[in-house]
């Protein structure tokens, strides 16, 4: 597949995961670009339940997808991520579904590991301001059951 642009392929995420929410009956609106941190904005079928989804996408199999630093304390009880692997120009995409919390704090936890572990000279890491979220387990794989 012909690699897209970041901005291409940000917003082909965005737009996968609002049909996805829309064929399970979920309301799904894309915000416009400059809305901070949230990127759909999204009701539960009955609508119970109003939800702020923040999409990541990347066009790689690897299971981890580049944060910045605000992940780390970014939170709330009805925001959520929808990380998105692009597999194939005619393949659906994975989708990985993770609350914020657990985001945030797996993001913080990681970094601050990585921080305090010596690099391949003994050297110790700079901080930055690029933080990663990793699923390696596929424990978040299609997990749109946490939106309910």
């Amino acid at each position: 597949m012909e690699k897209l642009s970041t901005g291409l392929s940000g917003v082909a995420g965005e737009y996968f995961v609002a049909a996805e929410l829309s064929r399970r009956g979920f309301m799904a609106s894309v915000t416009l670009r400059n809305a901070d941190s949230i990127d759909i904005h999204a009701s539960s079928p009955k609508a119970e339940r109003l939800f702020a989804i923040q999409v990541k996408t990347q066009q790689k199999s690897a299971r981890s997808w580049p944060l910045s630093k605000r992940a780390e304390s970014l939170h709330s009880p009805n925001l959520f991520y929808v990380f998105v692997s692009f597999r194939g120009m005619f393949e659906r995409p994975d989708f990985f579904i993770v609350p914020s919390i657990i985001v945030a704090t797996q993001t913080k936890e990681s970094h601050s590991k990585w921080l305090s572990t010596p690099g391949k000279k003994g050297q110790l890491h700079n901080d930055g301001t690029m933080r990663q979220f990793q699923d390696r387990k596929e424990e978040y794989r299609e997990r749109w059951d946490l939106l309910t």
